[in-house]
């Protein structure tokens, strides 16, 4: 006998937080591409969890602050690898203090803006 059930609706609306733990693990990946040896930290599920978690009680202006903030620190990672690009297109090996200076520059973003909703 054959018995039919509903199949709950599948939830194709991205969760509210998902964009910001996306935007979090992306920084942090491309962080891999510039480090030396490629020791950069991946993307920490531990930390993209307790964002996501304190998304739903962080408040509007937080949300905004970390959006605004997150998109700069997205910006300012595309220039600068842009820019490292630019240096192996022409042959050129990029300078490596500039890259320590970039890598740590992403670094005390992605923590300024976890700090932002996990108050």
């Amino acid at each position: 006998m054959l018995h039919l059930q509903p199949i709950p609706q599948l939830d194709n609306e991205p969760k509210p937080y998902a964009e910001a733990v996306a935007r979090l693990a992306s920084i942090r990946h491309a962080l891999r591409l510039v480090d030396d040896f490629g020791g950069g930290p991946a993307s920490d599920p531990q930390k993209d969890d307790r964002v996501a978690a304190a998304w739903d009680e962080a408040s509007p202006v937080h949300r905004t602050l970390f959006d605004r903030r997150s998109s700069a620190t997205v910006s300012a990672t595309a220039a600068g690898l842009e820019a490292l690009m630019a240096e192996h297109r022409e042959g050129r090996a990029p300078h490596q203090e500039a890259s320590r200076t970039m890598v740590e520059e992403i670094r005390r973003g992605l923590e300024d803006v976890s700090r932002i909703v996990l108050r």
